[in-house]
């Protein structure tokens, strides 16, 4: 199982960062320690002092696949869901200035919340997923795929050039605008407009 990440594929995300909005997908990946699933807490790393959130709609591959063309890439999701990309900003700005990989900032231990996963047919809009985050019960993040500057079937099949994808493979597909920082104590949820209205796929506290 492989989880390949997607960085600023929302151009409003790109612009606080003060990031060049991208031409083609910029993929990174992360180990399967990453994994944080069943709501568990997130545990401040000792090694950052700026830990930031970056909620995400991630798409769970249903099937193995290489070189996969784009009439096809939609067969190749077989559900949706959400999650976290933790990020430790300043550990990523001092590898980003000397020109060295980010994969310390972004890819250790638990760094990837993993919520549930829903069939498409959950979803009012496969064209148009709706979701947001909440810090402390109060709204940071509020995003819609439609605004994705890659789409997921591009994604697909962008990512299959490189890498086969594989049932149970996981895309991160980027965050939107309003990402920020957390400190112990914190509670984050994360919720997505499905056909029942907004349900709440994780929760994650920071401890």
């Amino acid at each position: 199982m492989k989880i390949i990440c997607i960085g600023r594929n929302y151009g409003a995300h790109a612009k606080e960062l003060q990031n060049a909005v991208p031409d083609e997908p910029i993929v990174f990946m992360k180990p399967p320690t990453a994994l944080l699933i069943n709501n568990k807490p997130l545990y401040y790393p000792s090694f950052t002092n700026d830990l930031h959130y970056e909620v995400e709609v991630i798409i769970k591959i249903g099937k193995n696949g290489r070189h996969i063309e784009p009439q096809f890439a939609a067969d190749y999701i077989e559900e949706i869901g959400l999650g976290i990309d933790f990020t430790a900003r300043d550990i990523q700005a001092k590898q980003k200035a000397k020109g060295l990989p980010w994969e310390i900032a972004k890819a250790f231990d638990h760094s990837a919340v993993l919520g549930n996963f829903k069939p498409l047919s959950a979803y009012p809009d496969t064209s148009a997923f709706e979701f947001q985050l909440t810090k402390n019960d109060e709204l940071v993040q509020q995003g819609n795929t439609a605004d994705c500057i890659f789409s997921f079937e591009t994604l697909i099949v962008y990512v299959s050039k490189y890498f086969k994808l594989q049932m149970g493979d996981l895309i991160y597909t980027g965050t939107p605008a309003g990402v920020g920082p957390v400190v112990i104590g914190d509670k984050l949820e994360g919720k997505m407009l499905t056909n029942e209205g907004w349900e709440s796929f994780f929760t994650c506290n920071i401890k």
